[in-house]
C-alpha cells in the first residue's frame, strides 16, 4: 500500500474525481482519498508516475511518502496550516467589504453622507464598487483558480460552483455599468438611474467573504477532529538517558537509542522506548495507551512501554522496541491509517457527490431561462441562478463521514481502542453474535491455586485444618518444591502458591523427571514425591473412594486436581483453576443488554467449559475445541449473523480473520494483532462491549451528517431557484444563500466533534438491536431467568437435564424442610432447593453438573436418608 499528499481538493466532488481518475488504471485494486487529511491510499501493482499523472491530469497534485518522510509528512499534515491563512483572508475581505457595502447600499437606504465629487455620480459610485470587488475578488483567488482549474478538466467542483456564482454577478453588474456609461455619453441619464439598480458588486464581493466565513469555522473544526492523533503524537520523547559502556548515564536522541540498549527512567519521566525492567520496580501509569487511569504496579522482567509515566523509583531497562516498532508508534500508524480509509456508508455520499456539481449547474442554468420565460428581468433570474449555485454545498455531504470516523477512532484511541479501518468502525456496531474465546480473554489465562485438601481432611470425620495447619503448610512446600523445576502452567502456579506461604523454599530436588502428561516425581529432603493426575498417583499410593468422588466434584467445578504422594503414600489434592476476571461477567452482561448472542468456545472438556459459563453468564458453549475448529465455529456462526470474534493468542488468529470483525484483546500476541481488525490495549473484555458502543455511536453520527447534509441541499436548492415565492413568499437572496452554505458544512464538522464527549463506558443508553438470527432459547429477551447452559458442537446442540429430584427420609416437620434445604443450596452448583417433608423430597435445580454421590453426602450429613436421585 502506497501513501500520497493530495493538492488541490477542496470538496468531496473533487475527493471523488481523484478516486474515480486513479482507479481507472490498469492494475489499481483499491484507492482511498480522504477529503479530511488531504491523503490517497493505493493498493495495486502499478507504477507511482502514473498514479501521479493520473492525479495531475484530473486537475490535482500528487507526491509520494515514502517510510522515512511519512511520519514527517503526517505530523506537518495534521498542523492546522490553513485556518491562519483563511483568518487573514477574511479580515481583508471583511475591511474592503464593508467599505463596498457603505458605497452600495450605505448612502441609498440608510442615508449614509458620500464626498461631494461623488453626489449624484452614479457612474463614480459604480466604478469604487468594482474596483473595491475585484480587490476581494484578488484577495479569494484561489476560489476562482480551483474552481476554472476543475471546470477545464472537465471535473467541477465546490469552488466552481462559487467561482461561476460570484463571477456571474460580477459580470453582468459590469455590463450594466458598461450601459450606464454609454448611456451618459449618449445623453440618457433616465437610463443610467435605471440600470444603476441593476449593480451586484457586492453580491459577488459577499458570497466570497461568507464562504470564506465557512471555510474558516470548518478549518477551525476540521483542525480539531485530529486532536487525538495530535496528542499522541506530543507523547513521543525527544531524548533518553542510556547507560555507555562506561557505566555512566548518558542523554542521547531518541533516535539512536537502539533495540538491546540499557536506558533508565526516573521518577516522573517519560519512558522513551518499549522495554523490559531489568533492576528496580515501579507503578507505571499507562493512561496514555490504555486510558486506564490507575498505575500497574511492574517488576523485574515485565514490559514497559514508550509515553507511559514513571510514577516512583528508579528503574533500569533493556530496550526491545525502538523507533516506528514500539508500541505508541504502532497506535499513531494504526489511527493514521484507519482515518485514511473509507467507511462503506460513505459510498452513497461519493455516488451523490460524483454528479452533484455539474447536476447543480443545470439546475441553475434552468432556473434562469425559466425565470425569464416567464418574464422577469435579466437580473432577476441571474439572482435567482446564482442562489442556486452558492447555496449547493457537496462539501458537506463529503466530511459527514471522514470527519466522524476521525473523531470516533480518536476518542477509541484515547480510551486504548484501535480501529483498524473505518469500514471496522461501522461494522462492530452491526454485528448481533460475540464469541469469546475462554483462556485469556474470559479467564486471566494464569492458573492458581483454589483448595488445598490433606488426605485426612478428607477421610476422617471430625478433621479440624486449624489443628492441622503447619501439616498443610509442610505439604504445600513440598509439593512447591517440587512443581518449581517444572514450567508447566499449572506448575508454576502451585510454586507461586508455595512461595506466597511457606519460608525454606531453597531446597535441591534430586532425580528429578517429568512424566509427559502424567506428573512429576523427585526426591527431596530424603522423601520421593511425586505429582500428577488420578492414573499416575495410583500406580504408586492407594487413592481412597472418597478422595476420587473430591476430585470429580473439582473437576466439575473447572478445577484441575493435582494428587500428591510422598514415598508412595497418599498426602493430599491441590485444585489449579484458571479464574474468570473480575469484569468478565459484567461485560457479558452488557454484550446480553445490547441484544447480542454471546458465545463461549474453549478447547477445555465440557464440564470445565460448563463452570466457567456459569460464572461468566454465557449460556452458549462450544468445549473441546482443536485450533482448527474455531474458525469453523466462526464460519458456521456467521451464517446466522454478523459475527466478533475475540480472543488473544496465536490459536485465535484463523477464527479471527475469518469473522466479520476480529478483536485482539489485551494486545494479545503479534499474530492475533496482525489478524484481527480492532486491538484492545486492556485486557478487558468491558473493552469489548465500549468498541461496540462507539462503533454505534460513530454509525449514529454520520447517518445524522448525511441526513442533514442531504436534507440541505434538498429544501435549500428549490428555495434559491425561488420555487416557493409564488406559494410563501420565500425568497432567498445569493448572499443569504453564501452564508447559509458556509455554515452547513460547519455545522456537519460541529456535530461530528460532539462524539468527543461519547462516554464508551456508559451502559445506561444501550438499546437492543433487532436480530434476524435464529435465537436459541437461551437467547430469549423475554425470559431472564432461564440460566440453562447449552453445550454445542458444529453437529448437534446438547441440552442437559438441570433439574434433580430426591427422594429423602426422616424429614418431619419444616426445620426439616430449612435444614435439608440449606445443606442442599450450599453445594456449589446448586442454584435452588425446593424441599417437602410431606412429600418427602428436595427438587434442586443445577447451574452446573453436580454427581448423585456429591448431593446425597449433603443430605446424609445432616442425619437424613437419600432413598433415590432422578
Amino acid at each position: 500500500m502506497e501513501k500520497y499528499v493530495i493538492t488541490g481538493m477542496s470538496c468531496a466532488a473533487c475527493q471523488v474525481r481523484v478516486e474515480k481518475a486513479v482507479n481507472s488504471l490498469k492494475g489499481v485494486t483499491e484507492c482511498t482519498v480522504n477529503l479530511l487529511t488531504n491523503s490517497m491510499t493505493v493498493e495495486g501493482n502499478v507504477l507511482t508516475s502514473d498514479i501521479i499523472k493520473a492525479v495531475e491530469d484530473a486537475g490535482y497534485g500528487a507526491t509520494l511518502l515514502d517510510e522515512e518522510s511519512q511520519k514527517n509528512e503526517e505530523e506537518e499534515a495534521l498542523k492546522d496550516k490553513e485556518t491562519p491563512i483563511l483568518k487573514r483572508r477574511l479580515l481583508y475581505s471583511v475591511g474592503f467589504l464593508l467599505v463596498l457595502i457603505y458605497f452600495s447600499m450605505g448612502h441609498k437606504i440608510f442615508g449614509f453622507p458620500l464626498p461631494p465629487f461623488l453626489d449624484g455620480n452614479v457612474i463614480a459610485i459604480g466604478i469604487i464598487q468594482m474596483i473595491l470587488c475585484i480587490v476581494i475578488m484578488i484577495i479569494n483567488r484561489n476560489f476562482f483558480i480551483s474552481g476554472f482549474r476543475g471546470l477545464m478538466h472537465k471535473s467541477p467542483n465546490m469552488d466552481t460552483l462559487v467561482a461561476l456564482g460570484s463571477s456571474a454577478s460580477f459580470v453582468y453588474s459590469a455590463f450594466a455599468l458598461a450601459i450606464m456609461m454609454i448611456s451618459k455619453a449618449n445623453g440618457a441619464p433616465e437610463k443610467t438611474n435605471l440600470f444603476y439598480d441593476e449593480l451586484y458588486f457586492e453580491s459577488a464581493a459577499m458570497i466570497l467573504t461568507f464562504i470564506t466565513v465557512g471555510k474558516m469555522l470548518e478549518a477551525r473544526s476540521k483542525g480539531k477532529t485530529t486532536t487525538a492523533i495530535k496528542s499522541l503524537m506530543k507523547l513521543v520523547s525527544k531524548t533518553a538517558t542510556v547507560i555507555d559502556e562506561n557505566g555512566a548515564e548518558k542523554e542521547v536522541p531518541i533516535e539512536q537509542v537502539k533495540v538491546e540498549d540499557i536506558f533508565v527512567v526516573k521518577a516522573g519521566e517519560r519512558i522513551p522506548v518499549d522495554g523490559v525492567i531489568v533492576e528496580g520496580s515501579s507503578a507505571i501509569d499507562e493512561s496514555s495507551l490504555t486510558g486506564e487511569s490507575i498505575p500497574v504496579d511492574k517488576n523485574v522482567g515485565e514490559d514497559v512501554f514508550a509515553a507511559t509515566i514513571n510514577s516512583s523509583g528508579y528503574l533500569k531497562c533493556k530496550a526491545t522496541r525502538v523507533g516506528k516498532d514500539t508500541t505508541l508508534s504502532q497506535i499513531i500508524t494504526m489511527v493514521s491509517d484507519a482515518a485514511a480509509t473509507k467507511a462503506p456508508i460513505a459510498k452513497l455520499a461519493d455516488k451523490v457527490s460524483g454528479v452533484f456539481v455539474p447536476v447543480v449547474m443545470c439546475i441553475a442554468l434552468v432556473t434562469i431561462m425559466s425565470w425569464l420565460i416567464v418574464g422577469a428581468s435579466f437580473g432577476y433570474a441571474l439572482a435567482r441562478g446564482v442562489a442556486v449555485l452558492v447555496i449547493s454545498c457537496p462539501c458537506a455531504l463529503g466530511l459527514a463521514t471522514p470527519v466522524a470516523v476521525m473523531v470516533g477512532n480518536g476518542v477509541g484511541a484515547k480510551n486504548g481502542i484501535l480501529f483498524k479501518t473505518a469500514a471496522t468502525l461501522e461494522n462492530a456496531g452491526k454485528c448481533n453474535i460475540v464469541i469469546l474465546d475462554k483462556t485469556g480473554t474470559i479467564t486471566k489465562g494464569e492458573p492458581v491455586v483454589t483448595d488445598v485438601f490433606l488426605a485426612e481432611a478428607i477421610t476422617e470425620s471430625g478433621y479440624s485444618a486449624e489443628k492441622n495447619l503447619n501439616a498443610e503448610l509442610e505439604f504445600v512446600r513440598l509439593a512447591g518444591i517440587l512443581e518449581s523445576k517444572s514450567n508447566h502452567p499449572l506448575a508454576r502456579a502451585v510454586a507461586t502458591h508455595a512461595v506466597n506461604l511457606c519460608a525454606d523454599m531453597d531446597v535441591p530436588v534430586d532425580d528429578f523427571s517429568e512424566i509427559s502428561g502424567n506428573g512429576l516425581e523427585g526426591t527431596i529432603e530424603g522423601a520421593v514425591i511425586r505429582c500428577g493426575n488420578l492414573d499416575f498417583i495410583s500406580k504408586y499410593a492407594n487413592i481412597p473412594e472418597e478422595v476420587s468422588k473430591r476430585a470429580y466434584g473439582l473437576s466439575i467445578r473447572g478445577k484441575t486436581p493435582l494428587f500428591f504422594a510422598k514415598d508412595n503414600i497418599f498426602v493430599g489434592i491441590i485444585a489449579v483453576a484458571d479464574t474468570i476476571k473480575d469484569d468478565s461477567a459484567q461485560a457479558i452482561e452488557e454484550l446480553k443488554n445490547m441484544g447480542i448472542r454471546v458465545v463461549m468456545m474453549t478447547g477445555d472438556n465440557e464440564n470445565t467449559a460448563r463452570a466457567i459459563a456459569a460464572k461468566a453468564g454465557i449460556n452458549e458453549v462450544y468445549a473441546g475445541v482443536l485450533p482448527g475448529g474455531k474458525k469453523d465455529i466462526a464460519d458456521e456462526l456467521m451464517k446466522q449473523g454478523k459475527v466478533v470474534m475475540v480472543g488473544d493468542g496465536i490459536n485465535d488468529a484463523p477464527a479471527l480473520t475469518a469473522a466479520d470483525v476480529g478483536i485482539a484483546i489485551g494486545a494479545g500476541t503479534d499474530v492475533a494483532v496482525d489478524a484481527a481488525d480492532i486491538v484492545l490495549m486492556r485486557n478487558s473484555l468491558l473493552d469489548v462491549s465500549g468498541a461496540i458502543r462507539l462503533s454505534k455511536g460513530t454509525l449514529a453520527n454520520i447517518r445524522r451528517n448525511l441526513f442533514w447534509a442531504f436534507i440541505y441541499n434538498v429544501i435549500g436548492i428549490p428555495i434559491a431557484a425561488g420555487c416557493f415565492i409564488e406559494l410563501f413568499g420565500l425568497k432567498l437572496s445569493p448572499m443569504f444563500g453564501a452564508a447559509a452554505m458556509s455554515l452547513s458544512s460547519f455545522f456537519v464538522v460541529t456535530n461530528a466533534l460532539g462524539l468527543n464527549l461519547f462516554d464508551i463506558r456508559d451502559a445506561s443508553k444501550d438499546k437492543k438491536m433487532y436480530n434476524k438470527i435464529k435465537k436459541h432459547k437461551t437467547d430469549d429477551e423475554d425470559d431472564d431467568s432461564d440460566n440453562e447452559i447449552i453445550v454445542s458442537s458444529l453437529s448437534k446442540t446438547e441440552e442437559i437435564n438441570m433439574t434433580k429430584t430426591l427422594s429423602i427420609e426422616g424429614m418431619m416437620c419444616g426445620h426439616c424442610e430449612n435444614t435439608v434445604k440449606a445443606a442442599l443450596e450450599a453445594v456449589e452448583g446448586v442454584t435452588e432447593a425446593v424441599v417437602s417433608h410431606e412429600k418427602n423430597n428436595a427438587v434442586v435445580t443445577l447451574n452446573l453438573e453436580v454427581s448423585d454421590d456429591i448431593l446425597k453426602k449433603a443430605v446424609e450429613e445432616k442425619d437424613y436418608k437419600v432413598i433415590e436421585i432422578k
